[in-house]
């Protein structure tokens, strides 16, 4: 099965741009569906309170869980003494199984980090071109898998993409995901030097075009089993400890307590 590892979905609340005005899923689902895209991971726009966002996303989860997989979104500043808690509840009563936080909101913190380690999340960070962070977070957390978006730079920085491609390289925890990548060639690259087993497909959805993008994973030429693990093989390693946890994890009576404990 072919897995999208990136996508937004639900409402934003900024306007300042599609990015925080929100993410409906329609058309994206209607795109994936005709390029054989059977499973996605969402998570919020951007959005000023993401305990709210991730209820939303929770909703579109729940509606269809044979469909969409859930990160929790946080913004490691603002939630700065919750995060545990908004964590928490993504994976107890939602069910999510992964962490998103962006730079463009605030710098990764060390609360993030530990919060993903107490519960076995991989943590999706857009670190906006300072890739150089792979190095620390790779050091500081080397039990702690991180996938670090559009190759390290969604603005099309070839320096910054080609400068991850040494920690792929070199730290088993640090991964990267092929959505908006327009330079092919590093993206070639990445998986000739990292391995198939350090890239993961995603497309930015639903701004972006899912069979587009995952056109780029198939013209790499890939052997079969190298391009499974891309298409989905790698998501379902990097999440596997939190989907047995949520598999064995009771669904609570109402899913908007969790909501609710955090006075929302």
């Amino acid at each position: 099965m072919i897995i999208d590892c990136h996508c937004h979905a639900g409402p934003g609340d900024g306007f300042t741009g599609p990015w925080d005005s929100g993410a409906p899923l329609r058309d994206y689902a209607r795109r994936a569906a005709q390029a054989g895209i059977g499973r996605t991971v969402i998570f919020a726009a951007f959005h000023s309170d993401y305990g709210r966002a991730n209820a939303e996303v929770a909703r579109i989860v729940a509606a269809q869980p044979e469909r969409w997989i859930g990160f929790v979104f946080v913004h490691a500043a603002r939630d700065r003494g919750r995060i545990g808690e908004l964590v928490r509840i993504g994976v107890e009563d939602h069910g999510f199984v992964g962490i998103k936080l962006h730079r463009h909101d605030a710098n990764i913190s060390r609360e993030v980090c530990e919060a993903a380690r107490e519960h076995a999340l991989p943590v999706l960070y857009d670190v906006v071109g300072e890739v150089a962070q792979a190095e620390l977070l790779a050091q500081e957390f080397p039990d702690v898998d991180f996938i670090v978006p559009h190759l390290g730079s969604f603005s099309d920085d070839w320096r910054a993409q080609r400068a991850l491609i040494d920690p792929l390289v070199r730290h088993a925890n640090i991964h990267a995901d092929t959505s908006g990548v327009r330079r092919f060639d590093l993206l070639a690259e990445a998986v000739r030097r990292a391995g198939a087993h350090k890239l993961l497909f995603g497309s930015d959805g639903p701004w972006l075009h899912p069979g587009v993008e995952l056109a780029k994973v198939r013209a790499l030429g890939l052997s079969a089993s190298d391009e499974a693990l891309v298409t989905g093989g790698n998501l379902l390693r990097l999440t596997a400890r939190a989907r047995r946890r949520a598999a064995f994890t009771p669904a609570p009576a109402d899913w908007r307590a969790g909501s609710a404990r955090l006075g929302r």
